[in-house]
């Protein structure tokens, strides 16, 4: 349910056009799976070297878990002509790349900790509301 109210950004607030979440499900979960592993495998490679995530380097201001997600955020940075878009939202099975960041992270429990996210803030989403596929 979650991504049937993802609305483009390519069109208003008020737009018709959305994510068909059926048809994007397994490409959702993907997504929430990679990211997931992705933040694991980098927990195990510090293991590997004596440290944890919290004893990752800072590097330009941020932590290592932080810039997992944003290297993860850059993949994703796309834009669309607005009948481009409206002709993906019917038939490919993958989220717009706005929602396959955004969608995504706002689910993880440590974006939410590693960014300070809180009520009120754009990618915030109550706990009870994150997606847990593992």
């Amino acid at each position: 349910a979650q991504y049937d109210a993802y609305v483009p950004g390519e069109f208003g607030p008020d737009s018709p056009h959305h994510v068909q979440g059926a048809l994007t499900l397994g490409e959702n979960i993907g997504d929430l799976g990679g990211l997931t592993i992705g933040l694991k495998a980098y927990g195990i490679a510090l293991r590997r070297e004596g440290k944890t995530l919290a004893d990752a380097p800072v590097i330009g201001g941020y932590t290592g878990v932080q810039r997992v997600f944003l290297s993860y955020a850059r993949v994703w940075q796309e834009k669309r002509r607005p009948e481009v878009m409206q002709t993906l939202l019917a038939m490919d099975p993958h989220s717009p790349a706005e929602f396959r960041c955004n969608g995504v992270v706002k689910n993880v429990d440590a974006f939410a900790e590693a960014f300070d996210v809180k009520p009120g803030d754009g990618l915030y989403l109550a706990p009870e509301e994150r997606v847990r596929i593992w």
